[in-house]
């Protein structure tokens, strides 16, 4: 089985790790538990959802950005207390799905008050999407498949909803990218972990 190429994600994982690490390792010391800290993060999103849903999308941004450092914290934080058990993962990929539903519900609820309802169904496009990237990788799991291939991982799609939120004339450009892309990148990911199991 070849292993999947490095991705975006995994080099700003490679250049931030010290210092991720290093923080991992204070909040354990501070008795910090890293479900915590994902439960936290969902909250935090729950929060900037609302706002995204009244209309307020460049504060729901800052919040969401204000939540991203935990969806990275926890891991370290776990790392730090050489926690074995696999809950905690399950855990982090289970509520980053709850967090995607909320975000684009939040964008559908925001574009249907204002009775745009083509951009609420793009909005769900994207979120399919979104869900069919993570589907993919976890399928393949399961069969000993590695597959973080794509162009559009979980760290591109927050950038572009980011970028989309704070400057609201990207909104339906950085929607419609995402709903393409992730398509796409479901596709590639199929395609990838078709010719590695043809190799088995």
């Amino acid at each position: 089985m070849t292993n999947s190429p490095m991705t975006f994600t995994d080099r700003v994982r490679r250049a931030t790790d010290r210092m991720v690490s290093g923080a991992g390792t204070a909040l354990h010391r501070a008795g910090i538990h890293p479900d915590t800290l994902t439960i936290l993060g969902l909250v935090l999103v729950v929060i900037a959802a609302y706002f995204i849903a009244t209309g307020r999308l460049q504060i729901g941004a800052v919040i969401l950005i204000l939540g991203l450092p935990l969806d990275a914290l926890d891991g370290a934080v776990a790392r730090a207390m050489q926690r074995t058990d696999p809950f905690g993962g399950v855990l982090d990929s289970t509520l980053d799905r709850y967090a995607d539903g909320f975000i684009f519900g939040a964008l559908g609820y925001h574009f249907a008050s204002l009775g745009q309802q083509g951009y609420l169904l793009l909005a769900l496009a994207a979120l399919v999407g979104s869900y069919g990237v993570s589907y993919v990788r976890a399928r393949a799991g399961e069969a000993n498949s590695s597959v973080k291939v794509g162009l559009f991982t979980r760290l591109e799609r927050i950038g572009v909803i980011l970028l989309a939120l704070l400057i609201p004339a990207l909104l339906v450009p950085g929607l419609w990218l995402l709903a393409v892309g992730t398509h796409l990148t479901t596709l590639q990911r199929l395609w990838y972990v078709y010719r590695t199991t043809q190799k088995m």
